[in-house]
């Protein structure tokens, strides 16, 4: 065997040892999902004996008023759903206009926004819930415990790295296309929706992705904004209802996260051809 063949092979066992290593927390939550209590304590890595145990598990979940699942199935999707349009149109739109404002101010926004990616979360979480309890009280909008505060925090973080990559993204579109579109009568909104959000396409997906995983499997952020036991609550609360001080239902737990983690899968496996060509144009063109 010579040393290109040598290489080519262990480079393929690394990758698969790599793979089975990051697949195996996904096998077990599946595995257990149709197990009870017991039987997974006793057997944890085993297969399940009765794999219905799954189909009441979910029945279970489904129908416990205490744990609120479809109210938090739906509350996860409206969340996801408005916060990933806000994130997308404003973090467009922003970029765009960071390109094509040749200034010393664009340049300084950009970089504020760059900054801001570094910034841990841990730091501004407590004033931020402090700040939006200031606000509701000033202005009446209800912020915390509500939709409304919990898409705008959403907005807020995810701006930063969306505005990043459109930015990189945007710099490659060339010029002319714009004028061209002037020339011909176009609006600065016409243009930006017709023209240049299409060609953005790929990015978009990719910003989608990206924030969609985030939002949809975040746990903190709700449980600051939202609290938990509330009647706003998004799935990542919802499964930590089964984790009581006393007991802890973990054949419901990993059935809960088993079904939390459907939906998402499903959106990443359309969306994965997506994700790197969007990644790699952008960071070509920036």
């Amino acid at each position: 065997m010579n040393k290109k063949k040598l290489s080519l092979l262990l480079a393929e066992i690394v990758t698969l040892t790599l793979a089975l290593l990051f697949i195996s927390p996904l096998i077990l939550v599946f595995v257990n999902s149709a197990k009870g209590n017991q039987e997974i304590f006793l057997t944890p890595l085993a297969m399940p004996e009765n794999w219905n145990n799954l189909i009441s598990n979910i029945t279970s979940i489904w129908s416990n008023p205490n744990v609120g699942y479809p109210n938090a199935l739906f509350s996860s999707f409206f969340i996801t759903v408005c916060s990933l349009a806000g994130i997308v149109i404003t973090s467009a739109m922003a970029a765009w206009v960071l390109v094509r404002t040749k200034s010393k101010i664009s340049t300084a926004i950009f970089l504020m926004f760059v900054a801001a990616m570094v910034i841990p979360f841990q730091v501004v979480m407590f004033p931020l819930v402090k700040w939006f309890s200031i606000v509701q009280n000033a202005i009446g909008i209800q912020l915390l415990r509500s939709y409304t505060g919990i898409i705008i925090a959403y907005l807020g973080f995810g701006s930063s790295l969306s505005v990043f990559m459109f930015h990189g993204f945007i710099k490659g579109i060339p010029l002319e296309i714009e004028e061209a579109a002037a020339i011909d009568g176009c609006s600065k909104i016409k243009t930006f929706f017709f023209i240049i959000l299409p060609i953005l396409k790929p990015i978009v997906v990719t910003v989608l992705v990206l924030n969609g995983i985030w939002i949809w499997n975040d746990y903190l952020l709700p449980l600051l904004v939202l609290g938990k036991g509330s009647l706003v609550q998004t799935l990542p609360l919802a499964v930590s209802n089964f984790a009581g001080a006393f007991l802890k239902q973990w054949g419901l737990m990993m059935t809960a996260i088993l079904m939390a983690l459907v939906p998402v899968v499903i959106f990443f496996i359309f969306a994965q051809k997506h994700i790197i060509k969007g990644m790699v144009e952008g960071a070509i063109k920036s």
